[in-house]
This record gives C-alpha cells, structure tokens and sequence, in this order.
C-alpha cells in the first residue's frame, strides 16, 4: 500500500483541463516582454528567454540536484528501514503509532522527491539529465511499492478488538482515517505474499497505457489547407484551433483528417485499451468486488449508484442539450449540424491578446467572493513563482497544479492569451488553493484529496469567474459570448463526460460478459452512445466512432464521471457562495478546501453544503443551464429585432 498524495494529484489536473478547456489544445504561444510587461506575439525557443519571474523557482523544494539526490538516498534508506517492522505492528498501540509515524514521513519524502523530478522534466523534456532525474524517480516510487505493500494485510491481521482498543489511544488519532479506511477493504485483500508480488508488478500495469501514449505520439498526422488555402501540418495541439475555424471546409478537413489517420491504427489502439480494460477487470475479480467499476469506487465511499444516478439523470436531461444544439446550428446559419461544428464560436468578437498582467486582475476580481485571505495567497502564487507560465517546443502540454506536502503549489500553465487561458489559470487555482488549505489544516497522512472533490475546488472558481465578468459586461453580444462560454462548458463538461462514463462502462461490462473488445465493436459501442446524445440535431458523421481513440482517459479506470459530478456539485456551492457571502465563503473553505482525505469526499461535500448521493445538485445543474439557455434565447430575440 502506497499513498502518493502527489502522484494522485497531477493525473486529476492534468486530466481536466483535456475536457473543460477542449479549446486550449491549440499551438502554443509565447511573447515577448519589456520588463514585465508584453507587447507583441512571438515564441520563446528556450527557457532562457523566458522573464525569471514567470518561470518555477523550483530551488523551494531542493536547491540543487546534489540535494534532490541526498533525499532519494534517505527515502531508500528510510524504505528499507520500514520494511524491518513487519509484524510488529500488533504488539501495541505504541508500536502502531510509531509505525504509522515512519510510514508518513517515508511518502512524505518520496512525494517530495517524485514532485521535484517530475516538475523538472515538464518544462524540459528533452533534456536528458531531466529524463535521466525522472527515471530514477519512478525506481524509487516501485522500490518503496514494494518496500510497504505488507501494510494493508498487517493492519488487517490485528483482531478487532483489539484495534478498535489501539484505535482509543491520543497517538493513533491523526492515523485512524486511513487505518479504518484500510480495514474497510479488508475482504478485498490478498495474503501478504500475493500483495507483494502484486506490487512487485505494479509498474507493469501501466504498460497499456505508456504504450498508447507512444502510439499517439508516433502516429504522423497529415497536411491539411487552412484558411488561406496553404497546405499546414495537422498536430494534435493545433486540431483543436481548427475546429474552431470559421471556416467549414478547415474545420472538415481536421476532422476527417484526424479520425481517418486514427482508424488506420484502430486495431493497435483497440487492443491496447481493451488490455487496460481485461487488466482493471481482472484486478477486480481477484480482489472480490463485483466489478471494475465497483474496485474504483470503493476507496473513496462512493456507492456504484451515484455513478448509475449521474447517467440516468443526465439521461433525462439530453432534451435540454438538444435544444442548445438547435440554438447553435440557428446561431451559425447552417442548414445542418455536423460533429466539427460543435467548437466554432458563436459570437462573433475580437479574439484580442489578453495580457497576463490582465488576465490575473481578471482572476483575482472574479475569485473576490472567497474573502481577503483566500485572494492574498493568490496574489502570493502570481508573485512567488508558483506559476510556469508560458510555452516552449520540449514543455508538456496542457495545465496542471501539482506540490508535495512540504512545498508551496506549483501550476504549470501554456498561457496564449485567450479567453478561455484566463478561466485556465482560475480553475487550476482552484486547485492549488485546496492543497494550500489542506496541508496547512492537515497532518501529512490526511492531507491529499481525491479528484472527486477536487475538481469542485477547480470548477466553482470557474463559476466565479464568469459571474464576475458577466456582471462587468457592458454589451449584449459580451453577455452572449460569455453565455455561449458557459453553456459550452456545460456541454462539453456535465453532458459529455457523463456519456464518456456511460462509454466506459460499456466497455467493462462487455469485457466481463466475454465479449471481445475489437476496433469494429468498440466503434459501434462509442457511436451508438453518441448518437443518444447528438443525434436528434446533429449529423453523425461516421469518423466520430473512432473519437475514443483520442481521449487518454479511457485509461484512468472510471476517472471522468468525477468531472460531471464535480461540475454540478461546484454550481451549487457558487451558487451558495454568491447569495450567502461571507459565512458561506468561509464554510466552503473550512470544509471542501481544508479537510482534505480525513472525512469521504461525499461527506465532505455534504458539510460543504451538497448532497451528491441525490440527484438534486445534477438536476438543479440542469436548471441553471435551462436558465442560461433561456437567457441566451432572450438576448439573441432582442438583437434580431434590432436588425
């Protein structure tokens, strides 16, 4: 058993901005600055041009290799130490304590030696003293694996009543969530031996998914015409801008060029997700859980009816979707709707350069409603280098927040100045501050969260954001763009990573039936569910089928249907937040932002303020996108009768 608050954390940030902020994944830009302030668009070639002041410091966590290299020697020593107290655990609460003591400050290490190797090689990838860092790293992640996965059975195999005596003791009490939390899962454990054989293994586990990052990595992608008619290379990065293009016949000519490319490996990235797929399940049946779906539940106390609820309720709600694909497809005069018209903008506005300076009075106006103190440590994140801001060719791709529990947050950003760049550096804010209150209020042992809860901290500064700005607007059509901007986010975030679940777990299910699960069958899976979804107002071309090709998180193991439910959960709470002010701020970080992994996270969002074992929060999500609908409706019926 391993606990790599850390390690948790990056895939649930990273993860997210794929899905909320689709439209980022565009080429990456940087730009010049005379002092700190920019002037004009260019690209930063190396990290040496970059202005230190929006570069990480990370000499915070370790001012040199030399250092870094020191602590991963003591994290092995550390390692092997705690190894030699297997079997002693039982002999006394004392013994226990002390145990759990060394436990915590081995991952507690090892976090912050995986953070600074990982963080490194980010935002230089090809570099190979970073790449030769980062290995060495993952060695020692598997080395400490191996080193504490007796940790679940040993806990298990002291009676029950004598635990529960253990537990009464003072020096066991920081401990006691994660020791219950453990023995809850007792049926689902192994014999000690097979445990570490397992972890001896781990890293194997994830061969699928290292192998379909490689793949679509190496997969060439075709030239397509852009707008000017020139022949321009189509990447992964810049397919999101041309679907975003004004131009159809662009937009098109991505599509198809990206989803025909992907089918001529269909049969490769079918077999390497079904692998993940036959490895999740197996895990699951050796363990004695029902099914996949139920191993990944489990852990965080979320019942396999909160996940079947989300479907069904979203389900009855595809209407309302449907009427916002009629708006867009009347919004953009086309005489039908097709799959590549789904990210073209519907209001026409200058898509002028937002300067960082700007886009950070931007974030830190509209995060106001939080109180004085929540805004000051965000201002401390702008003006500390908790933030790598912009791009360069060998920087990974994306926005994530990530630190260890003995470092500040660190948000890696690839500002370019949209619009949708300011809600970025909003929402992985979100995230910072919840590790920033979590650590602060929190022993080590107790201070990670999962992504069910923290995607709620990242989507209700989203919230925020867009309540602030809307009120600022000052013309109709910026209240329609903003409008389109939220619905879109509704769209892509509550509707579509619902009908990813409903995919995903498609999936497992024919897989556990016996089914095999080949390119043409995963196809016909993927499309008949999109087709529930889109169908009734947009043309299902058939290149779509092959979209779950492009979404990495089909190899999370039931990852994305936290992002709906945390979406809905954070309209609640920004909603409570707005009406209720002060005291309500202060509830939301007092519970949501501070109390990190020592309460379940359906528990801790029901202090915070929402049920999410009802369909209530899902459903009155679903009323604030049938109020915005209404007022985009309204807006658009007053200009036309102005033309």
């Amino acid at each position: 058993m391993i606990s790599l608050k850390g390690k948790n954390l990056v895939c649930a940030v990273v993860a997210c901005t794929f899905f909320i902020h689709s439209s980022l994944m565009s080429i990456s830009f940087a730009y010049p600055q005379v002092g700190n302030k920019e002037t004009q668009r260019t690209s930063y070639q190396n990290r040496k041009e970059i202005p230190t002041i929006f570069t990480w410091n990370l000499s915070d966590i370790y001012p040199n290799v030399s250092a870094w290299e020191k602590d991963k020697q003591e994290t092995k020593r550390l390692a092997d130490a705690f190894a030699t107290q297997q079997g002693k655990w039982g002999k006394s609460a004392k013994a226990l304590a002390q145990g759990m003591e060394a436990y915590s400050q081995l991952i507690r290490l090892l976090d912050k030696v995986n953070v600074y190797a990982t963080l490194n090689f980010d935002i230089q990838t090809a570099n190979s003293s970073a790449q030769a860092i980062v290995n060495q790293a993952e060695k020692i992640r598997v080395y400490v694996k191996e080193r504490t996965s007796w940790i679940g059975p040993e806990l298990v195999s002291i009676p029950d009543q004598k635990m529960k005596q253990f537990l009464q003791a003072p020096e066991l009490a920081p401990y006691k969530p994660f020791i219950q939390e453990t023995i809850r899962a007792k049926q689902h454990m192994l014999p000690r031996e097979q445990e570490q054989l397992l972890a001896s293994f781990s890293s194997l586990g994830e061969t699928p998914e290292n192998i379909y990052k490689m793949i679509s990595k190496d997969i060439p992608l075709p030239l397509i015409k852009d707008e000017t008619g020139k022949m321009v290379p189509l990447t992964r990065t810049n397919y999101a801008t041309y679907l975003e293009s004004k131009d159809r016949q662009v937009r098109k000519a991505a599509y198809q060029a990206m989803y025909r490319t992907l089918e001529k490996y269909q049969d490769t990235l079918a077999q390497t997700l079904a692998g993940q797929i036959k490895a999740n399940n197996l895990y699951a049946s050796n363990r004695k859980y029902k099914n996949a779906l139920e191993a990944s539940l489990t852990p965080n106390q979320v019942p396999v009816e909160v996940y079947d609820q989300l479907i069904s309720t979203v389900n009855k709600n595809i209407p309302l979707l449907e009427r916002y694909l009629k708006l867009r497809k009347e919004m953009l005069s086309l005489p039908e709707l097709h799959m590549y018209d789904l990210y073209v903008p519907l209001v026409d506005q200058k898509n002028d350069y937002i300067p960082y300076e700007q886009a950070k009075d931007l974030v830190i106006n509209g995060l106001a409603p939080l109180g004085e103190e929540y805004v000051s440590v965000i201002k401390k994140a702008f003006d500390n280098r908790w933030i790598d801001v912009y791009s360069t060719p060998d920087k990974r791709t994306g926005a994530y927040q990530w630190g260890a529990y003995d470092t500040h947050p660190y948000v890696l950003l690839n500002y370019q100045g949209l619009k949708g760049d300011v809600s970025t550096i909003a929402h992985e804010l979100g995230h910072a501050m919840q590790s920033y209150y979590t650590n602060k209020a929190q022993p080590y042992i107790t201070s990670g969260y999962p992504i069910f809860t923290a995607e709620v901290a990242s989507t209700m500064n989203e919230n925020l954001l867009f309540t602030s700005q809307y009120k600022k607007a000052k013309t109709n059509k910026e209240k329609m763009a903003l409008l389109v901007q939220n619905l879109e986010n509704f769209r892509t975030t509550l509707f579509r990573q619902t009908q990813f679940a409903e995919f995903e777990k498609a999936m497992y299910e024919a897989d556990q039936r016996g089914e095999a699960l080949q390119a043409d069958s995963l196809k016909k899976m993927y499309l008949d569910i999109n087709k529930k979804y889109y169908g009734k107002q947009v043309v299902m071309d058939q290149e779509i089928a092959m979209e779950w090709a492009r979404v990495p998180h089909f190899f999370y193991n039931f990852y994305v249907y936290q992002y709906a439910t945390s979406f809905a959960a954070s309209a609640a709470l920004a909603k409570q937040v707005e009406e209720g002010g002060k005291p309500e701020a202060e509830r939301f970080i007092k519970t949501l932002l501070s109390l990190g992994s020592s309460k379940p996270p359906l528990a801790v969002l029901k202090e915070a303020g929402v049920d999410m074992t009802t369909a209530k929060p899902i459903e009155d999500a679903m009323k604030v996108f049938k109020e915005r609908l209404d007022e985009l409706e309204g807006l658009l019926k007053e200009a036309k009768k102005k033309t």
